[in-house]
């Protein structure tokens, strides 16, 4: 039974940057929505998101139908939940807060099989492997696992040549809300200290022939780091959407001057 692109291989094959949109819901119905838009990967959130091992898989399940890469942003480096969410299907991970190449290091021992890591064996029991319908898959599965780790603090930008560089890593994502705030201007992401941190990152992990992506919800912003050589992009996030797409309609047809001019039920 053979499994889907991961988003390595998709960046590899693609003739232009890549797209995403978070989903940060846990609606296994909002994550088909997305999925089913057209845009190129998702990344399912279980880092900020109401994501347990159950929604998460219900949304790869429910993105499975769609030609879309899914992505599974894990909460921290611990290796249990990478074997676990690896072991639900997940073809492709996020791993936040990393900042040096020792912690990269490690993230690759966790998401490979002994002897180049750690993650322990059970394909028979999972969807990983299809319970043992991916022929060979234990001794293939480096094949159908991407990497990405995500760079998020000051010390991750002087570290990123380095953090590129460890063989495992397919590429790295960098998260520029959490990089400001490791500056100390939180809130700021958009500051010309963050940006030219961001533009350093870029250049260090492309120079050590690795795509490079990057958060920006502002189109403009967007844009702007695609020009700066960005291969993959997160654009926007459904809770996001539908919060500035109601208070859009809100705005235009309910009344903002008191309850007192709003109906009662």
């Amino acid at each position: 039974m053979p499994l889907r692109l991961t988003l390595r291989d998709a960046l590899a094959r693609s003739t232009r940057p890549l797209a995403g949109i978070w989903i940060c819901s846990g609606s296994p119905v909002v994550a088909e929505i997305v999925a089913g838009s057209g845009i190129d990967w998702v990344l399912i959130d279980q880092e900020h998101g109401p994501n347990d091992l159950g929604s998460t898989l219900s949304q790869l399940q429910a993105v499975a139908a769609y030609p879309v890469t899914p992505v599974v942003r894990v909460p921290s480096h611990d290796p249990v939940t990478i074997k676990q969410v690896l072991d639900l299907g997940a073809q492709n991970l996020l791993v936040p807060m990393v900042s040096s190449a020792g912690q990269a290091q490690e993230v690759v021992r966790a998401v490979s099989y002994p002897p180049l890591g750690i993650r322990g064996v059970g394909s028979a029991l999972a969807r990983s492997a299809r319970w043992n319908r991916v022929d060979g898959y234990l001794t293939s599965a480096n094949e159908h696992v991407s990497l990405i780790v995500q760079i998020e603090t000051a010390e991750g930008v002087d570290a990123a040549a380095e953090i590129a560089a460890v063989e495992g890593v397919d590429g790295v994502l960098v998260g520029p809300s959490d990089l400001a705030a490791s500056m100390g201007i939180l809130g700021e992401q958009t500051h010309p200290d963050v940006v030219a941190a961001v533009h350093r990152t870029f250049e260090a992990v492309r120079a050590a022939g690795k795509p490079v992506g990057v958060n920006a919800f502002d189109h403009a912003v967007a844009q702007s780091y695609l020009d700066a050589g960005a291969t993959f992009v997160l654009v926007g996030a459904d809770v996001a959407l539908l919060a500035r797409g109601t208070e859009a309609l809100a705005a235009r047809f309910s009344s903002s001057d008191g309850d007192g001019d709003r109906p009662s039920y």
